[in-house]
């Protein structure tokens, strides 16, 4: 009998031991090539041994001290890595213990902002439907992953959703790109002039989509239109780059790819590689001096912010990126990767798309190419090909609802960024290996 509530009472896991670079290591000895890090965290593999060190080094002289009476060296440092490597004016950083925290800290930062300025009527949030950014009660609310959210309706705060950027799914027969992202932009703006003018606190996005529709990148200059949408109306642009950034895409931030500055950006997995809890905030001058010139308090926190063991870990992870020139080498593996992806599935009955960017990348699943139409839900074929992977000694994240919630399977690959051509091919490999019996 176990003690520990896990989140799927029913299922018996292998008891993970040990990690070395791309593997994990059960109880019993068996390895698995981690082609998912996790969730898209560990993005230097398992047991680096200049992080370890950093770690150890940190506990040994200071783990930990509350940020209402101290800073810290190692917050302070990489603080300041992080605003020297952000774009435009995103300046100012503040740490927190992961991801759902950090999207949290934004809405709250995105609101105090414009009471801050005298418009304390701003209240609204717009989202995207079929996006994640988090599970706690905030964050959950203003994501539009319907079958997370449907249990907590009663609980969570409005929001607003429109369309995402998915175009695969939705541009329309004939539509150009162009097209398709200004039929976006107007839709957004026809929300915001529904909800007020005046009303509307903040857009929220993944810069790329991540677990709940498999790493969809936007379409050119989709964020470039957005962000004079919201200019125009005094809407903050929040990113949520928690699973895509860090350079999941071959960029420290995914946004730059993007060449869009947002208000607000929110990170966490790639920040720490899964060897200590951290995410961050990121903001702008201009609502940093806001907060700054006003009540000069933000009215938020949480016991282990700037936890000064996990800002040392970040350190060297971070440090270990830039240093081993990493970022090419996740634009170099990733082309590899899609390439191997559409070279063993270009012809797949099953298989509708294959994208990404960088070391992120998802495979959707149909039941018919031409029509696209998905898979039956009740062979939950995701599930199926999960299983089939862990049998083979390989971590792939897939998920189902895809397309709405409760239709559409898809398996998000996001491999650390210290992955070799063979490491590689092998996820191929085995990859193709599970969804044909997942599907026999």
């Amino acid at each position: 009998m176990t003690h520990v509530f896990h989140r799927n009472p029913r299922s018996k896991l292998p008891m993970a031991v040990a990690g070395e670079g791309m593997m994990l290591i059960d109880q019993q000895g068996k390895r698995y090539l981690d082609a998912s890090g996790g969730a898209a965290v560990s993005c230097l593999g398992h047991g680096h041994p200049r992080v370890v060190e950093a770690i150890r080094k940190q506990v040994s002289e200071l783990a930990y001290a509350h940020t209402s009476f101290f800073t810290t060296a190692p917050a302070e440092e990489l603080a300041a890595m992080l605003a020297e490597a952000a774009p435009g004016s995103l300046n100012h950083v503040y740490f927190l213990s992961g991801g759902s925290e950090a999207v949290e800290a934004a809405l709250k930062l995105a609101r105090q902002y414009h009471v801050e300025v005298g418009q304390p009527q701003r209240r609204h949030v717009i989202a995207r439907r079929q996006s994640y950014h988090g599970n706690t009660l905030g964050a959950l609310a203003i994501g539009g992953n319907a079958w997370r959210r449907e249990m907590f309706l009663p609980l969570l705060i409005e929001a607003h959703h429109v369309a995402p950027c998915y175009a695969y799914r939705d541009r329309a027969e004939g539509e150009s790109d162009a097209q398709y992202v200004q039929r976006l932009a107007d839709e957004l703006e026809q929300k915001i002039i529904d909800l007020g003018a005046d009303q509307v606190a903040a857009f929220v996005a993944e810069t790329v989509v991540g677990a709940t529709a498999g790493a969809v990148p936007p379409v050119a200059d989709y964020f470039r239109k957005i962000r004079a949408v919201c200019d125009k109306y005094g809407v903050l642009l929040i990113l949520d780059e928690v699973m895509s950034g860090m350079g999941r895409t071959g960029y420290l931030f995914a946004c730059e790819e993007d060449d869009v500055v947002p208000d607000i950006v929110a990170i966490a997995k790639g920040l720490g590689a899964g060897y200590q809890p951290i995410g961050a905030m990121l903001c702008s001058d201009r609502i940093y001096d806001a907060v700054l010139q006003g009540s000069g308090f933000f009215q938020h926190g949480h016991t282990y912010i700037g936890h000064a063991t996990a800002c040392a870990a970040a350190v060297a992870v971070q440090k270990t990126i830039q240093e081993e020139g990493l970022l090419e080498n996740v634009r170099q593996r990733g082309e590899q990767l899609r390439a191997e992806l559409r070279q063993a599935f270009g012809a797949h009955a099953n298989v509708g798309d294959i994208r990404g960017r960088g070391l992120f990348v998802g495979v959707e699943l149909v039941a018919d190419r031409a029509s696209k139409a998905p898979l039956d839900p009740a062979r939950r074929t995701h599930a199926r090909i999960k299983s089939e992977a862990m049998q083979r000694g390989l971590l792939v994240y897939p998920m189902g609802g895809t397309i709405d919630g409760r239709r559409g399977d898809h398996v998000l690959l996001a491999p650390p960024f210290i992955a070799t051509p063979a490491d590689i091919s092998e996820i191929v490999q085995r990859l193709g290996e599970a969804v044909t019996a997942a599907l026999a």
